[in-house]
């Protein structure tokens, strides 16, 4: 692994700056308003045979590779008078000949030119199909990739790569002005999303510069962050950054489809190999840490070229797409892989699984500027070229998952904290009809209409994380809290459930806070709803309705596996009897202390607790007898006990172990916020 695979990446200060700059720093991969892009023209066929050799991309797969850039025609068949390529004749048809040759069948990639009208730029797209897609985001029967290398015909040189990734949502990896003629593309395992290779490490994805080196990429970086210098907005390739990527095993009709009687030729080696795989994301109690890196397999050089550096090991055929447009469709029933929804009641979703069309009947086929992703490409384009319009604002949601783990500062059992995940994990929005992939832990969701939307987070061997948020006009939507979601490993969550539809209150958030971790999360609830926290910890519920009055409850999982908050309340009676419950927890925590020759100071602290929880406990009495006078009096005394408090735990922190004093210090701080909370409070 070289260096920069293991470089760290502050994920919040990433968040934070991307939500400041706006609709800047991430843009759709439509990123234009219709009809300011020039028509374009098919470049005759020996012109274009002559950019699309000089130009051809070597390709640079992974060592457990299993469909290579294939020619689709030897699957053919007719339906209803139309030619189509059926996915189980495609994926078994690819298998045996593969198998039988034991080298890939008819390597091919096609390409397609094109030129803006009036202008000196021309696109040669490179097309390549696979029989099958394998992914952990994704997985469906064929697959089509693309890569768009921008030519100014007048310097004869190459303007702009881009590679795409998994799907219109992603941003696409880009270089503006490469000095390389030939691209160098790494194909990801199983997905084909496209990296780029521009600088001299042939086989691997370079995201940062490193020593003289410079970086794959050079989509729009974020600037002005204190530990990292900048990030650029692109999948990368994630395999060759540190992270791990567990594949998921494609079914149909409840079973593998290697067990499937129209694919006789396909045996589970044929798919990923089972070292990289999991059947679900459930079927494991924490994410996978054993996982192999990437290694590169098989290299792949356009026939017509001898370049002995490359030392590749198979030559591929170029031809036109021109050749495959009588081809109508490429089809094959829906697979499946269940997601989980977090809900009240367990839901799962398959319809994020989708797959690609027909390229030459997409827009970016005449009009390749429609995958340009990166807005400040775009607008370099625009500047040079006439015929290429200004990016325009486009919608996004950014987020940047983390790993919900213990905190080892905290008492066991009463705090957790953060830290980066491993493991690359999948955003969906329930709206849209493609998942995302994170990379380097981030989930950026491109062109997402605005209005309110389901995001559910997942991974392998964690619990899934869901929350509704509210995409704005021409904007980034950072969502989370401060634009980070906490994962859970599956073995250490409890599932806490919230019901308000029998609730007094309109409730409309729901919010968990843990003594150490912080804020956690934040979501509006609309009816039963769900969150997974770590069984570690120690938390605040806090529950906010229509009229923004505030109440509280404490969860304290501790070995429970599912917690349920019913019929939330707020006001002045919720919010005294969680004083009177988190006061109570932390007095009966100091007297079960085995503590030689207890100090007077901490004697004093238990008094202090129990009289200030003996006066929460009257506030909330009085306030649920609608005496509103009454609880507020209380709660000036329990205002006054928890300062009490504080100048009792300062005198008695010699005589507490450090976890316990550092616990009681971070109750103090939520206890104090809440009784000014509930002396502020409106509603009993």
């Amino acid at each position: 692994m070289t260096e920069y695979a293991s470089d760290p990446l502050d994920r919040r200060a990433f968040l934070a700056v991307t939500a400041a700059v706006g609709t800047g720093a991430v843009a759709g991969c439509s990123a234009l308003e219709a009809g300011d892009d020039a028509t374009t023209t098919p470049v005759d066929e020996s012109r274009a045979r002559e950019l699309a050799e000089r130009f051809a991309p070597t390709l640079y797969f992974d060592s457990a590779e299993q469909w290579y850039p294939t020619d689709p025609r030897p699957y053919e068949s007719e339906r209803e008078g139309e030619t189509v390529v059926e996915g189980f004749d495609a994926l078994d048809g690819y298998t045996e000949r593969f198998r039988a040759a034991e080298t890939p069948p008819d390597p091919t990639v096609f390409h397609n030119v094109v030129t803006y009208d009036d202008s000196p730029l021309a696109v040669v797209q490179y097309w390549a199909y696979s029989a099958f897609d394998q992914f952990t985001t994704n997985f469906h029967w064929h697959d089509w990739e693309v890569l768009h290398v921008f030519v100014d015909t007048d310097s004869d040189e190459p303007a702009l790569f881009v590679a795409s990734s998994h799907s219109r949502k992603v941003p696409n990896n880009e270089f503006l002005d490469p000095e390389r003629t030939v691209p160098r593309i790494l194909q990801e395992l199983g997905s084909h999303s496209s990296a780029l290779s521009v600088n001299e490490e042939r086989d691997r994805f370079q995201r940062l510069p490193t020593g003289g080196d410079i970086a794959d990429i050079t989509n729009r970086v974020v600037d002005d962050v204190e530990s990292l210098a900048s990030i650029p907005v692109a999948y990368g390739l994630p395999r060759d950054e540190g992270s791990r990527l567990p594949y998921v095993v494609p079914e149909l009709d409840g079973a593998p489809v290697y067990e499937h009687d129209r694919l006789p030729s396909v045996e589970p080696e044929d798919l990923v190999p089972a070292a990289l795989t999991i059947r679900s994301f459930d079927a494991l109690t924490a994410p996978p840490t054993d996982l192999p890196e990437r290694e590169t397999g098989l290299v792949f050089e356009f026939e017509g070229r001898d370049d002995p550096e490359t030392d590749a090991d198979v030559a591929y055929e170029l031809r036109p797409t021109t050749a495959l447009e009588h081809i109508s469709g490429f089809t094959g029933p829906q697979l499946s892989f269940e997601f989980s929804v977090p809900e009240a009641v367990e839901d799962a979703v398959a319809g994020h699984i989708t797959t690609t069309g027909e390229p030459w009947t997409q827009p970016r086929y005449e009009n390749p500027a429609a995958d340009i992703s990166d807005p400040n490409h775009r607008r370099e384009l625009a500047d040079r070229y006439a015929a290429i319009g200004d990016p325009a604002p486009v919608n996004a949601v950014v987020t940047a998952v983390s790993s919900l783990v213990e905190d080892g500062e905290a008492p066991d059992g009463e705090g957790v904290t953060t830290e980066d995940s491993a493991v690359e994990s999948v955003a969906l929005l329930e709206s849209e009809p493609s998942a995302v992939p994170t990379f380097r832990g981030v989930a950026v969701a491109q062109g997402v209409d605005s209005g309110q939307h389901r995001l559910t987070v997942n991974g392998a061997g964690v619990e899934p994380h869901s929350e509704s948020i509210t995409v704005e006009d021409e904007g980034v939507t950072a969502a989370g809290v401060d634009g980070e979601i906490p994962l859970v490993a599956r073995e250490d969550a409890t599932k806490v459930t919230v019901d308000p539809t029998e609730s007094e209150a309109d409730v409309t958030d729901f919010a968990l806070e843990d003594d150490f971790g912080g804020r956690l999360y934040d979501a509006p609830v609309e009816g039963p709803d769900a969150v997974y926290v770590h069984r570690g910890g120690a938390y605040t519920g806090e529950i906010r309705d229509s009229d923004d009055e505030l109440g509280a409850v404490r969860v304290n999982p501790t070995d429970e596996d599912r917690i349920a908050v019913e019929r939330p309340t707020t006001g002045k009676a919720s919010l005294a009897s969680f004083l009177a419950t988190i006061t109570e927890e932390t007095r009966a925590e100091i007297e079960g202390l085995d503590l030689d020759g207890r100090a007077n100071a901490v004697r004093g602290l238990v008094r202090a607790l129990e009289a200030t929880g003996s006066a929460a406990q009257r506030a909330a009495q009085r306030a649920a007898d609608g005496d509103r006078e009454g609880a507020d009096r209380r709660l000036v005394a329990v205002q006054s006990g928890f300062e009490q408090v504080a100048d009792n735990l300062e005198r008695a922190a010699d005589g507490l172990p450090d976890p316990i004093e550092r616990a009681v210090d971070r109750r103090l701080s939520q206890a104090r916020k809440r009784v000014q909370q509930a002396l502020d409070a409106e509603k009993l």
